[in-house]
Parts: C-alpha cells; sequence; structure tokens
C-alpha cells in the first residue's frame, strides 16, 4: 500500500472520529437539558471518573496508551461541561430584561464580564474610552447614566478607585461591585459607597479573560458593608459551576501578594534571566526539559500580558514587597548552599518545599 493510501485511510478513520464527537456532543446536549429539567447539578465527578477509568481500561485492552485515551476523554469532558455550563445560563435567563452598565468593558476582563452578561439576557452597555459612542456604547462612563440594575466596574485599578469614589456620590439604586486585582486602591472608594446606602460588593475572579469553563476556577466575593450586596453578586453566578469564595477585604491583598505578585515576579524574574543571558532562544530550545518546557510555558503567558498591569499589581499593593524579599532571600540562599557545596542545606531547602506544598492538598 502506498503512501498516500494510506494517508487516505488515516484521514476516512479521522472523519468517522469528528462524527463521533459531533454524535457525542448531541447526546451531551440532551443530557444537559435532562440535567436542568430535573435540577440536577451540571457537574458530576463519580460519573467523570468512571468514564476516565473506561477510557484507560479500553485503551489497554486495544494496545492504546492509556495516557492518551484519558487525555482526548478528558479534553471532550471538559468541552461537554462547557456546552452545559453556557446552555444553563442562557436558558436561566438571569438577565430578563434588567439592565448592566459595565465600565471599563472594552478591557480584556471587562469583555469577559459583558460577554456573560449578554449570554444571560442582559441589557448591557459599554462605557470605555476605547469605544465610539452610540450602539449601546460611551466612550465616557458619565454619560451612560446610573439607571441600570448592576453596574460594573472593570476599569485599571487607579482609575477605578476614582469611578467608585464619583458612583458613591451619584448614589446608584443597583448592584455595583469591582472586580479589582488589589483593593487597597478601592477601599476609599467602595467605603463611600456603602456610607451612602448604596449595594456595594466587591469581586475578584481568579481566572482569565480566556476562561469558557468556570468549573474549577475561583471567584472571591467581599463584603463591602453590605451583605445583601454579596448575596446579589453571588445569585448572578449561580447558574455557572463556579467556587465561590467568601474573604474579606483585609485579608485580601495579603495573600495576593503570594498568589499574584510573587507568581508573577518569579516569572518574570526567569524569562529576564534568560532574556539577559546571552544565550540564543533556538539554541536554548533545542536543550529544552520537561521542568524548562512546563515553565517557559508559564512565563510566556505572563510576558504576553499587559505589563503596565502587572506593575500595578506589584506596586500598588502595600504588602507586595515581602513576597519579593522573600523571594530575593530564598534565591540568595540557593546561590549560597551551590557555591558552598553544602548538599545538606540545598536538600533541606527542597524538603522543606515539598512538605509545605504538601499541605495545600
Amino acid at each position: 500500500m502506498t503512501l498516500e493510501e494510506l494517508r487516505g485511510e488515516l484521514s476516512a478513520v479521522d472523519r468517522q472520529l469528528v462524527k463521533l464527537i459531533a454524535e457525542r456532543q448531541r447526546l451531551v446536549g440532551k443530557i444537559g437539558r435532562n440535567k436542568q429539567a430535573s435540577g440536577t447539578g451540571t457537574r458530576d465527578y463519580a460519573r467523570e471518573k468512571d468514564v476516565l477509568d473506561m477510557a484507560r481500561a479500553e485503551a489497554q485492552a486495544a494496545g492504546l496508551d492509556p495516557e492518551l485515551a484519558e487525555n482526548v476523554l478528558r479534553e471532550l469532558i471538559r468541552s461537554s461541561l462547557a456546552s452545559q455550563e453556557r446552555d444553563r445560563v442562557i436558558s436561566e435567563g438571569k438577565g430578563n430584561g434588567r439592565r448592566v452598565l459595565v465600565i471599563g468593558g472594552a478591557g480584556k476582563m471587562g469583555n469577559w464580564f459583558a460577554d456573560f452578561f449578554r449570554s444571560q439576557g442582559f441589557e448591557t452597555v459599554i462605557a470605555d474610552p476605547g469605544v465610539a459612542d452610540g450602539d449601546g456604547q460611551f466612550s465616557n462612563w458619565t454619560d451612560a447614566g446610573i439607571d441600570y440594575d448592576v453596574i460594573v466596574v472593570a476599569a485599571p485599578l487607579g482609575i477605578s478607585g476614582r469611578i467608585l469614589a464619583q458612583l458613591a456620590v451619584l448614589k446608584p439604586a443597583g448592584l455595583v461591585f469591582d472586580i479589582g486585582s488589589l483593593k487597597t486602591p478601592l477601599l476609599d472608594g467602595l467605603r463611600e459607597l456603602a456610607a451612602a446606602g448604596c449595594r456595594v460588593a466587591s469581586l475578584h475572579p481568579m481566572y482569565g479573560p480566556n476562561t469558557r469553563l468556570l468549573s474549577g476556577r475561583h471567584l472571591i466575593f467581599m463584603d463591602a458593608g453590605n451583605a445583601e450586596a454579596v448575596d446579589a453578586a453571588k445569585e448572578l453566578f449561580s447558574a455557572t459551576m463556579v467556587e465561590k469564595i467568601d474573604m474579606s477585604l483585609d485579608d485580601h491583598d495579603r495573600l495576593i501578594a503570594y498568589v499574584l505578585g510573587l507568581s508573577h515576579a518569579l516569572n518574570i524574574a526567569f524569562f529576564t534571566a534568560l532574556a539577559e543571558s546571552g544565550e540564543a532562544a533556538p539554541k536554548l530550545a533545542q536543550m529544552s526539559s520537561t521542568t524548562f518546557d512546563a515553565q517557559l510555558l508559564v512565563s510566556a503567558a505572563v510576558a504576553q500580558d499587559n505589563p503596565r498591569m502587572y506593575f500595578e499589581i506589584q506596586n500598588l499593593n502595600k504588602f507586595g514587597l515581602g513576597p519579593l524579599d522573600a523571594l530575593c532571600e530564598a534565591a540568595e540562599r540557593i546561590r549560597d548552599a551551590v557555591s558552598r557545596g553544602d548538599e545538606d542545606g540545598f536538600v533541606e531547602l527542597m524538603h522543606k518545599g515539598r512538605d509545605y506544598i504538601a499541605t495545600r492538598g
């Protein structure tokens, strides 16, 4: 059999695979509608385990790599869950004609929230300097008015604080929440809104703008002085599988200094060291390792993001220098152990880190 004939057979199998995936997705849609009708939750972890165990067993029997079979089924499950979650959000229609204003809606996360509200049937208005006036869009948010059921503040941190303070003067009747990565620059505005009797809460989505499936993602909710507003904000996400985390405004920035600040700084330090090493990137690519490739993948995502936003997260957090000092100290201790040939000290650092990571569960 010739190479072209073999490729023809392979293409025929690929077409069958696509048809089977389409049939699977059709069944997934039916299952999703059945779950909605019966009030069953979208995600069933026990069922997922059964499917993945079956995939591994069938692969083993067929002489196929079980890891490959599991990875394929896991991706199909994720796609199915995303479809079911999206269908549920649309069908439950939390908007029902209500109106939402997304200030900063042309930004990456602002656009995510605008799409999310549109999918729920909200009349969604965008206010952002990057849009032209007209057709539900305003380049100046004050021109959009405040007659909305929900107002989302998704502008850069420095600007968001001023917007919140201005809203406190205007006293909107609807729910107001920000989605800032830091809360210290926003505290005055949030407190002024609460003092004015406004329904205000503070949110922090711990996921990026490309997120399609909220299962396994975290969304932090903070009470800014109005518990009812927090409940109202949570209700907006009740049709999703996002994990809702309650946190105090006082704790948020201290913890985020490690969760975002430290992890960002580590990746920036990694690609800065590479960029200034004098080693050509193609040459390093030829010598890559599993660890190097994994770190490079994360660092590449950081390098492509908005550097000014990352600087804000570092610079505007009053707790920001602590994790950076800890990172510098840790790097110095590693260097010291290596330069002195202190194998026991080096091993101790790794064991200490392993034990700490194990406590994360």
